[in-house]
């Protein structure tokens, strides 16, 4: 969960059976969010003992200073389904920004192609050159 000190109240961000889909979408949520220059503070709540139990929120971490946990059984094909379609998401709000919103389905094609091919930190780019170029009209 996210609190929110504007409204007061707290938010929640994610929720899974998983833990580390949650744990991948606080991590995002605190980097957009602090990039926006907004104050974060973060809960993390999950069931231990049979019941909800408030975990301490992970720290910061960089990619190389802790191996991911290991997934359970299900969840890889989950989480590499929810990533394809937040790329798409993103390819597709930076296409909107450029001013592109009647798209074919040759270019529906183009764009699954690229949320296939391209990793999040360069879909996340290429977006970001369709925003900048819609707003240079």
């Amino acid at each position: 969960m996210f609190y929110r000190p504007a409204a007061g109240s707290w938010l929640t961000a994610a929720q899974s059976p998983h833990r580390s889909p949650v744990l991948y979408a606080l991590g995002e949520m605190t980097q957009t969010m602090r990039a926006r220059g907004d104050e974060v503070t973060v809960a993390l709540w999950g069931p231990k003992d049979g019941a909800w139990h408030r975990f301490d929120a992970p720290l910061k971490q960089t990619a190389a200073s802790q191996p991911d946990p290991e997934p359970s059984p299900g969840e890889p094909a989950k989480l590499a389904e929810r990533m394809t379609g937040r790329r798409h998401q993103v390819l597709m709000a930076g296409l909107t920004k450029a001013g592109l919103y009647d798209l074919s389905a040759e270019d529906d094609t183009t764009v699954q192609a690229l949320v296939e091919r391209l990793d999040e930190a360069a879909v996340r780019r290429v977006a970001h050159w369709l925003a900048t170029a819609g707003g240079a009209r």
